[in-house]
């Protein structure tokens, strides 16, 4: 116990469950928290705007979720919404959208204890239900159509080569490359293993992932083993955590080379559309795996929801879309911030150009005996 304020990064400011309780009955604190960290085992489900907090009705999107999960749910401490707890692995890309957030590292939860009847009073395993509910809410279509491969083609990912064309980029000249590109200051925060400005770790790793998947020509093998060199990498990397048998970065490696829809090619030194380049990889087979969600599932929707409500069964398309504009908007700011850079220089330049002209202007001044037309003038 510090006295001060807790930090979900900083387990310094972290204790046991029963001196924050015993803090939190007998001292100022207003309640007790529970820290999501990477390798842990639980994930946090968090529900917003769904629950009205004098009748307790709850929307029929959160309503549904409650049920598929099936694990401890408890009223949040506004009274608006839920928190549900589980037992699972977060699978990488995305876990914010709309009223619905997903953590599993570097967040918390304040716990309110107030159970909601009907759900277990225990944190259940719910890792097939978890990669669902983020399949429909926020893959891509691209993504989840490689999420039904079968096990052996998922395996191949990483053991069996390119699932693009390739290039002949070594990893140094590739690192390199990277880093002196548009967006290198980016790039180069994530290969140190900064993931400021991302909700967790997993969504960092989607996105050097993602980055990498352009740079290697979508060859799996090479973004593997960057990652493993990158400051990102740790041993959640090599857990299996999906029931077809695939690790948590052979998913990520496959997720973020699906969702590429264009390659480094450094012959020529520009990039080139995916769908020209790789109509070999994508000749990979596309059967449906048992194990994960069904289409059916994956292709339904609610269209009675508003837009700005979250549809468990049909929110890929809009996170897809989400996820596009994304990509385009942070290219605008890359963009932008060259063109500031641009500005402050010339602007840096004009000034000064004006301060040598007016040093000028004041030694003309004081060989003519200090008067001058353009002085007076001014």
């Amino acid at each position: 116990m510090t006295g001060g304020y807790a930090s979900a990064t900083d387990p310094a400011t972290w204790t046991t469950f029963e001196e924050a309780r015993t803090y939190a009955q007998d001292g100022p604190a207003d309640g007790v928290g529970y820290v999501f960290t990477d390798g842990g085992p639980f994930v946090g489900i968090d529900l917003d705007k769904c629950r009205d907090p004098e009748t307790g009705v709850t929307d029929e999107w959160a309503q549904e979720l409650i049920d598929r999960l099936d694990s401890y749910t408890e009223v949040s401490p506004s009274g608006t919404g839920y928190h549900v707890i589980i037992r699972g692995v977060l699978p990488p890309g995305g876990n914010r959208t709309g009223d619905l957030e997903l953590y599993d590292d570097a967040r918390f939860f304040t716990v309110t204890g107030d159970h909601v009847d009907g759900t277990p009073t225990t944190i259940a395993e719910r890792g097939d239900e978890l990669e669902a509910i983020h399949a429909a809410y926020f893959e891509t279509p691209a993504a989840v159509e490689s999420a039904t491969t079968t096990p052996t083609t998922a395996t191949a990912t990483t053991t069996n080569g390119s699932t693009g064309p390739g290039n002949d980029l070594s990893d140094d000249a590739l690192i390199e490359r990277a880093t002196n590109a548009a967006n290198g200051e980016k790039f180069s925060r994530l290969w140190r293993g900064d993931t400021t400005g991302y909700d967790s770790h997993s969504e960092a790793d989607m996105a050097l992932c993602s980055m990498l998947a352009f740079w290697t020509a979508g060859d799996a093998q090479q973004i593997d083993r960057l990652i493993r060199d990158s400051g990102l990498s740790r041993p959640k990397w090599d857990a299996v955590h999906f029931a077809d048998g695939s690790t948590y970065g052979e998913t990520t490696i496959e997720r973020a080379i699906a969702g590429t829809s264009e390659y480094y090619q450094s012959s020529s030194g520009s990039s080139v559309g995916r769908s020209a380049a790789a109509d070999a990889a994508d000749g990979r087979a596309a059967t449906d795996a048992g194990d994960t969600v069904s289409s059916t599932d994956r292709g339904a929707s609610s269209a009675d929801q508003p837009p700005t409500v979250p549809s468990p069964l049909g929110g890929r398309e809009v996170s897809g879309r989400i996820q596009e504009l994304t990509t385009q908007l942070e290219s605008a700011l890359d963009e932008n911030e060259q063109l500031q850079a641009t500005l402050e220089a010339e602007r840096a330049a004009r000034e000064a150009a004006e301060a040598r002209v007016r040093e000028l202007e004041r030694d003309a001044d004081e060989e003519r005996g200090g008067w001058s037309l353009f002085g007076w003038l001014r």
